[in-house]
């Protein structure tokens, strides 16, 4: 059992960034996530897009912001539960809740906060008939760990940047990789889709463009795929293959989410803005793009600022009997739970006699 005074459900710029916003309260937090990494949709499906509305940068990568925020919250400790997504909600009879994920992990905290963005990610898969035959037996929808794929024969299916910077980075680990997208463009960013042009000159990169996998064959794992191209006079080409990786973006659904008994409108979290964006079960809280309520503007500066006011709420719940008294961080320094301290030095003043 994992216990910690604030669970959150989630791991993208909105959570990571109520680690923060905790642990100034000296709050202790965990996240579940059902990606392998953190980030959310900034890390899994566009790292490389920018995004400018972040106070201070006048231009961001959404991965780098997600490296910024990670840095920020290191001294805090959080602890990750990834790979899993949060399946059940369970109050107990003082109050707090224990989440279980769908892979048996619980959890135990006196104050859930959901801030999933717009829910959990499920892949979009490929219109193949008997595709779920393969699944773990050569087919993968996100890669966890690159090194499975050490000296294999593996097929990626996409033309966005998670498909082309995926073909780019094991083409140095695979024996073999082919990219089949059912373009002739790709949607990814340009230093991207040049290099990858460039490996497949190299013989590194085998490029099938304006063609799809249609056809999946092996006798108990996966062992081979038939590419058609659009262009009905090409023939079809058998591929000898030991993984297909289909990157075709992930869907956002709500998902176990749903059934909580939380009050949803238009497949968001309905919360109180005008207090502390809590919602009808209370203790359990929603920030960022998951919530909804009068004057929602979906933003990530608008999930840090939800994150800062629910912080303040959850803290009055985990500790009834304190009286917290709010200090900037200009005064009052940022002191981590790894020991670590900064602050602004303080002037020395002097008395002339």
């Amino acid at each position: 059992m994992i216990k910690t005074d604030i669970l959150i459900i989630g791991a993208g710029p909105t959570g990571l960034f109520t680690v923060f916003e905790a642990g100034l309260l000296k709050l202790k937090t965990h996240l579940i996530d059902a990606l392998p990494q953190p980030g959310g949709q900034c890390s899994e499906i566009y790292p490389k897009k920018p995004i400018y509305d972040i106070p201070a940068y006048p231009e961001i990568l959404a991965g780098d912001l997600v490296d910024r925020l990670m840095e920020q919250i290191k001294p805090f400790e959080p602890g990750f539960t990834l790979g899993e997504r949060a399946e059940t909600l369970d109050k107990q009879e003082d109050g707090s809740f224990i989440v279980t994920t769908n892979k048996g992990t619980k959890h135990h905290a006196p104050v859930v906060v959901i801030a999933g963005g717009l829910g959990s990610f499920e892949p979009r898969k490929p219109l193949i008939a008997n595709i779920g035959d393969y699944e773990d037996k050569g087919i993968s929808y996100i890669i966890k760990d690159p090194e499975v794929y050490r000296n294999k024969k593996v097929v990626i299916a996409g033309g966005g940047d998670s498909a082309l910077d995926w073909a780019i980075y094991l083409a140095d680990v695979a024996s073999e990789v082919a990219l089949v997208h059912r373009r002739n463009e790709f949607r990814g960013a340009l230093d991207s889709v040049e290099k990858a042009s460039e490996l497949a000159k190299l013989g590194k990169i085998k490029l099938f463009t304006e063609a799809q996998i249609t056809e999946l064959h092996g006798k108990n794992d996966l062992s081979g795929v038939v590419i058609t191209y659009n262009d009905k006079e090409k023939d079809a080409e058998y591929l000898e293959v030991d993984n297909f990786i289909p990157l075709f973006g992930l869907s956002p659904k709500l998902g176990p989410i749903g059934s909580w008994g939380l009050e949803i409108e238009k497949n968001a979290i309905k919360v109180n803005n005008a207090k502390d964006y809590q919602t009808n079960i209370p203790g359990v809280f929603a920030i960022g793009d998951v919530n909804t309520y009068e004057g929602k503007l979906k933003l990530i500066l608008s999930g840090f600022h939800e994150a800062a006011v629910m912080c303040q709420y959850a803290y009055k719940i985990i500790n009834p009997d304190k009286r917290f008294v709010m200090k900037y961080t200009t005064v009052g320094g940022v002191e981590g739970f790894d020991g670590s301290k900064k602050e602004a030095k303080k002037e020395v003043v002097q008395s002339i006699v």
